[in-house]
Order: C-alpha cells, then sequence, then structure tokens
C-alpha cells in the first residue's frame, strides 16, 4: 500500500465517493489505501455528512506547521514591531481563514480578506497582497475580483495612484443587500413557474412556497442589515473604535 500523506487530489476523490454513496471500504479500493486510512480521515475532519476536502487539507497543513514549530524547544517566533506575538497572530489568521472557508469563500478570497482585515489600516496594495501570500499578482487579481463582484472589498487609488484594497464596516452592510437582492430575484423565479406549471399543480404549491420562503428570509436580512448599520454608525459618534454591544 502507498504511504504517506493523502493529497489533495485523493481528498477530493473521497469527497466524491462520500457522495455517491460508497463504503470506505470502497473509496479506499479506488486510492489504493488502507480502509483505516480513509476511515481515519473523514473521521478525524467532521465525519461523512460534514467532509469537505478542502478544509480536512487545511487541517492537515495547520497540525502539520504546529508540529514543525513546535519542533525547536524554548523557542519562541520573535514578536512584531507592534507588540503583538507574531505566532498568535499567524494562529488566529488560520482560524479566521478557516472560518470562512467554513461559511462557503474558496480558500484563496478567504486568505485575502483576513489579510485585510487583520491589516490596521483595512486595506492593502496588490503588491503587498503577493508580499504576505506568496502567490502572483495574476491569482490577487483574479480574487479581488472575485470578492468585489460579492460585494466584499472595494478599491482605491491612493496618493501614489496605486490600487488600494479595501475592507470597512459598510461593505458587509452593503454584502448583505445584495444577499437580498439575489434572494428575491430566486422568489421571482420561482413565481414564474407558478403559471407554467398550472397553479392547482403540487410542484406550483411546492415554488409558491419557496417564494414565501424566499421573500420572508431576503425581508428579513434587509431589516436586520439596517438595524445593524444604524447601532454600528450611532456607536462610532461616541467613540473611536465602533463595536457592537
Amino acid at each position: 500500500m502507498p504511504g504517506g500523506r493523502l493529497t489533495q487530489q485523493e481528498r477530493q476523490q473521497i469527497t466524491l465517493g462520500l457522495a455517491d454513496g460508497l463504503a470506505y471500504a470502497e473509496i479506499a479500493r479506488r486510492l489504493d489505501r488502507p480502509t483505516s486510512t480513509v476511515t481515519r480521515e473523514v473521521m478525524r475532519n467532521g465525519g461523512p455528512t460534514a467532509y469537505r476536502a478542502d478544509l480536512a487539507h487545511r487541517a492537515t497543513e495547520r497540525r502539520a506547521q504546529r508540529r514543525r514549530q513546535a519542533a525547536p524547544r524554548g523557542q519562541q517566533a520573535p514578536p512584531q514591531a507592534d507588540g503583538r506575538d507574531a505566532e498568535a497572530v499567524r494562529e488566529y489568521e488560520e482560524v479566521f481563514t478557516t472560518a470562512l472557508m467554513r461559511s462557503g469563500l474558496p480558500k484563496m478570497m478567504a486568505r485575502v480578506l483576513v489579510c485585510l482585515y487583520t491589516a490596521d489600516t483595512g486595506s492593502l496594495t496588490a503588491a503587498e497582497l503577493v508580499q504576505r501570500l506568496q502567490v502572483s499578482p495574476a491569482t490577487i487579481s483574479k480574487t479581488i475580483a472575485f470578492l468585489e463582484g460579492q460585494t466584499l472589498v472595494r478599491r482605491e487609488r491612493d496618493e501614489r495612484r496605486r490600487e488600494r484594497y479595501f475592507v470597512d464596516d459598510d461593505l458587509w452592510y452593503q454584502s448583505m443587500l445584495s444577499s437580498a437582492r439575489a434572494n428575491a430575484e430566486l422568489a421571482e423565479t420561482a413565481r414564474q413557474g407558478i403559471g407554467v406549471l398550472g397553479r392547482d399543480s403540487p410542484a406550483a404549491a411546492r415554488l409558491e412556497n419557496v417564494a414565501r420562503f424566499l421573500d420572508y428570509i431576503g425581508e428579513s436580512i434587509t431589516r436586520a442589515a439596517q438595524q445593524a448599520r444604524e447601532v454600528l454608525y450611532a456607536e462610532a459618534e461616541t467613540t473611536d473604535r465602533p463595536h457592537f454591544k
């Protein structure tokens, strides 16, 4: 049997096998791995219903990184210039990235957002992101384009005419409104099917329920976003660091 750690491709094959309802033994046979390897992999990373290849691979990378950092006993990462514990900051960035991935963001999009949110300025240039993440400028460009499309970042030019990418409180508000609009579009599309399928048909009743559910969710998101924004901006008038109570 081949040894070594599972690759990301093998983890994707495990995900597909679980989705197809295959037994661990069959998945292992297709990977030419011991059944115990597949069983441990799945159970360690959320079980058969919650297993995700990208999150499992990231969790393995984090465990390996912690082991490497723990190897030289008695040595600690030097503090950052701002006085923060560099190792604690890295660990938090990993946790934050994983949380965003669990919410549905692809890995690179999550990493860029974490860089922006953990920068005191709330903004970075493309060159700074390339340096921090050790990826190509093209990767940053594609990632920013995706995040802009989701209204999760905005771009401006600084005094040196460089593009800077920003995150701020209002972007989350705009993102919530965008989500509400998407729900409204889905609800309208569902209602279009009612006339096509016949108002008295079971399929039409199902689509009506979908539309009503999406209407309610969209209205709730909009209302909650507006209320949260009012609270945040009201606190911003009385404190230098706005926060929710």
